[in-house]
């Protein structure tokens, strides 16, 4: 189930596959990293092991833990969960009762307030058994764990993809797990965030110099994603000046727009979604502040045809 180099995949790979980019540390990619299929990560040996995030449906947390335990660790006794959604939480009681849920305070409140919220968008979706599964154990800045040695720094860049968001630093090994800050390959998605607050967790990421990088969804990569992923939201924050001055809607902007370099990101229907943040911002609303879903998740709609994007687990 391993490959050797994380930074070339075969394009014919569907199935999840597990990449090991350091002692101890694997990453757990799902191609093609399109709408709910999240990467994870886990680390640590026989005697202990952490699980960065799970997966959208029963299944396919089962092969995540089976992929763990094929290579040799034991059951993680503790899940960090990046942020709330439920492609990255969903799959977190198939780890229980072994595991506690570690996340940032908000992250909890998220959850709990989301419930089966994949179940809403997707209804016809196989999801499994799924109980919604916060975390037990939250902290408010910043949270450093130890599997036996190996220091794991969680860290908290304010409201970003979700105001609840979790960067997991294994500074050791040089591995850094974004959680859904980075897509690569894929469009950013700020509806529940901050597109201000974006560009700063950027910084925070550059500023870990961790030179091997596990994106929310999307290949291993390297820094160079977080430069591609600047000049987008700056893209779009400029977009959104425009829009906002023009009186045009989010939709209206969205699509008369020329994506240019971003033509090729997966999910191109997120920047109307983007786009509603962008202008809550501009309208002098506070970062991560709630927004209208229905409105949101239509106009994504809108953008793809007329017809909600499909869920890909």
């Amino acid at each position: 189930m391993s490959v050797a180099d994380p930074y070339v995949v075969d394009p014919y790979v569907t199935d999840p596959y597990v990449v090991a980019l350091a002692p101890d540390v694997h990453a757990f990619v799902q191609p093609d990293g399109g709408w709910c299929l999240n990467n994870a990560g886990f680390l640590g040996d026989a005697r202990e092991a952490l699980l960065v995030d799970t997966a959208a449906t029963e299944r396919r947390a089962r092969l995540l833990r089976a992929a763990v335990l094929a290579e040799g660790l034991s059951l993680p006794r503790t899940i960090v969960s990046t942020h709330h959604h439920g492609d990255h939480t969903y799959g977190n009681g198939v780890f229980l009762p072994e595991a506690r849920i570690v996340g940032h305070e908000n992250c909890r409140a998220e959850q709990l307030a989301a419930g089966r919220q994949l179940h809403l968008l997707w209804p016809r979706t196989d999801f499994g058994t799924i109980e919604v599964t916060p975390p037990s154990l939250t902290y408010g800045e910043r949270l450093t764990l130890y599997v036996g040695e190996l220091e794991v720094q969680v860290l908290h860049p304010g409201p970003a993809h979700t105001t609840g968001d979790s960067i997991v630093h294994v500074p050791e090994r040089g591995v850094v797990f974004t959680g859904d800050l980075i897509f690569q390959g894929g469009t950013p998605f700020l509806p529940m965030g901050s597109l201000a607050g974006s560009l700063r967790a950027l910084d925070l990421l550059r500023s870990l110099d961790a030179p091997t990088v596990v994106p929310g969804h999307g290949r291993v990569t390297d820094p160079s994603a977080y430069d591609a992923t600047e000049r987008y939201l700056r893209w779009v924050a400029e977009l959104a000046r425009e829009g906002y001055a023009k009186g045009a809607t989010p939709l209206e902007t969205a699509a008369g727009a020329d994506l240019g370099e971003f033509a090729d990101w997966r999910e191109s229907e997120r920047l109307v979604a983007n786009l509603h943040r962008a202008y809550a911002e501009s309208s002098g609303l506070p970062e991560g502040s709630p927004l209208d879903l229905v409105t949101v998740f239509g106009d994504v709609a809108a953008m793809n045809g007329g017809v909600m994007v499909a869920c890909h687990a």
